[in-house]
């Protein structure tokens, strides 16, 4: 007798993987984003990195580093203090992948040096890609990057360390930066009694010849696996600088404990720590007392990667969500057919497009800064005001991607739920939205001439945009008001939308008309998709978002 057969497990109606594919090549967004800020003589090196990073190993990587979280292993098998961080290989073939294409150093020469051109454009496009593979490894890619900008402060440091800093090479083994072929380097500014209030820190600096003895304690130290630190303590003129090394200069392991690694939402493939220092060896960098002065220089270009890792979550949120509409069908017709659907997408696609013009060029301002008094003012005035408005958008916005997947997108076996997890760390690390509006109305405090020809120059980028001409007036208004703190979160996510009609408007005319028209004109829904766009300016978004 025939047994009838239950056989269930027929998979169909499901989108193939979203993998092995150009992430530069299938961004139109990003590729004229790059090519309108100075970057088109790189799209050969572009392309290939996005290859490598759009390739299905990768992405397990990616995968395989968060589940595999980094351990902290404080003591040998014979009782000694080591404070090491354990970490999965597979996220220090990340960090050798980062570090071979420059992604730590590229914006600097060998000796330190802004490296000019379009080294930050370039930079922040492999940047860009590598935060939808895996964004975690990048915190120290970041810092490391960034601790030159406060390592130029102290030129005698710095001739030391960027020898070893300027090479391509990924070197995960515990010893003294010195003797290694390439380090990286993290930070260590907030305690528990103040986090953003850094003033408050009680961690002490005691001089011991040329360099000092530090005590004290670090609420959050990113990156503890690091080869050195930039902290902040108090030294008998204030707050300072320093630069603490894992090792001692005699080769014993420097006094650095740390307590616990943290247990965080996301970011889950990055360590952070809690640590203590019991007379922790460490040189100064910058004045005494000019700590905050040093650090910021720091502290600017992480906040700038903050804002490009966020547009690059937005991005893959994106492509995963549109890939698995183009392959779902609901209705006897695909998702991506469906006329919700695609005003979903579309408003999503714009969104992103405005982001990624957006954060390109404040990278061509970092560019230009040196010689180009106008760029440093815009740099000033717009990096806290960018990474307010692309930090915040992050997280609501990934979540829109995941309920396009519906299910799919919920669960962990896709890579949409690691980055709404992972989504909030931009907008909270290196300053909360608060921080950033109050850094705005401080940069147009300090320099209320520069900060007016930023403005003036954005109302000539934006003329004849829907809505730009009121926009400029009320931000100019918003910001001349005796209450302006009070409302400063209005007037700083209006600025950040004309910076982004602006820069916009400079790669695709048409769509920053759309763009000006559903966030400057009108007051853009709180859901995406509550726009109104010509079926055809759909279509067209959604082809320059992923062919």
């Amino acid at each position: 007798m025939t047994q009838p057969s239950f056989a269930t497990h027929e998979v169909f109606n499901q989108s193939p993987p979203f993998g092995d594919i150009d992430l530069f090549a299938v961004d139109r967004p990003l590729v004229d984003a790059v090519k309108a800020n100075g970057g088109a003589a790189a799209e050969r090196e572009l392309s290939e990195f996005g290859r490598q990073w759009g390739s299905a190993a990768m992405a397990d990587r990616g995968r395989v580093a968060n589940e595999s979280t980094p351990k902290l292993r404080t003591f040998d098998a014979k009782g000694n203090r080591r404070d090491q961080v354990e970490f999965h290989p597979a996220y220090h073939e990340l960090m050798a992948h980062s570090a071979h294409a420059g992604v730590h150093n590229s914006t600097w020469t060998a000796n330190g040096k802004p490296a000019g051109d379009a080294a930050e454009v370039i930079r922040a496009a492999k940047f860009y890609m590598a935060a939808q593979v895996e964004t975690g490894h990048l915190c120290p890619v970041t810092m490391t990057r960034a601790s030159v900008g406060a390592l130029a402060m102290q030129p005698d440091l710095l001739g030391r360390v960027m020898p070893v800093l300027s090479t391509r090479s990924y070197d995960p083994s515990f010893a003294p930066w010195w003797q290694k072929r390439g380090m990286t380097l993290g930070m260590g500014m907030t305690e528990k009694q103040g986090g953003t209030d850094v003033r408050a820190n009680m961690t002490r600096a005691v001089r011991d010849g040329e360099a000092y003895r530090i005590t004290g304690h670090k609420w959050f130290m990113s990156a503890p696996m690091c080869d050195a630190f930039l902290v902040l303590a108090q030294a008998d003129s204030g707050l300072t600088c320093f630069f603490m090394p894992r090792f001692a200069p005699d080769g014993s392991v420097n006094a650095i404990q740390f307590q616990r690694l943290k247990d965080k939402l996301g970011n889950r493939s990055n360590a952070s720590s809690e640590v203590e220092f019991v007379g922790a060896y460490a040189e100064r960098v910058g004045e005494e007392g000019k700590g905050i002065r040093t650090i910021i220089q720091m502290v600017q270009l992480t906040r700038q990667d903050c804002a490009i890792a966020s547009v690059g979550l937005m991005r893959s949120g994106l492509a995963h969500a549109l890939h698995h509409a183009r392959h779902r069908s609901v209705f006897q017709k695909h998702l991506a057919d469906q006329p919700l659907m695609q005003a979903v997408l579309s408003d999503m696609a714009l969104h992103v497009e405005a982001s990624t013009a957006l954060v390109m060029r404040l990278c061509r301002a970092f560019d230009r800064t040196p010689h180009d008094a106008a760029e440093a003012a815009y740099m000033r005035l717009l990096t806290p005001a960018i990474k307010y408005w692309t930090c915040k958008s992050a997280p609501p916005f990934l979540y829109e991607a995941m309920e396009c997947l519906g299910g799919n997108g919920y669960v962990e076996d896709g890579i949409l739920a690691r980055h709404y997890r992972e989504s909030p760390v931009n907008a909270i690390w290196e300053g909360s939205g608060n921080v950033m509006c109050l850094d705005v109305l401080r940069a147009l405090s300090r320099e209320p001439e520069a900060a007016t020809a930023v403005l003036q120059s954005l109302a000539a980028e934006t003329k004849g945009l829907p809505g730009a001409g009121e926009a400029i007036a009320f931000i100019g208004q918003t910001f001349r008001r005796a209450d302006g703190e009070r409302v400063a979160r209005l007037a700083v996510e209006k600025l950040a939308l004309l910076a982004a009609a602006a820069a916009l408007n400079g790669v695709s005319p048409r769509h920053a008309e759309l763009f000006a028209a559903t966030r400057l004109a009108a007051t853009h829904a709180s859901m995406y998709g509550a726009v109104e766009l010509e079926s055809g300016e759909m279509r067209a978004l959604l082809e320059r978002a992923l062919p």
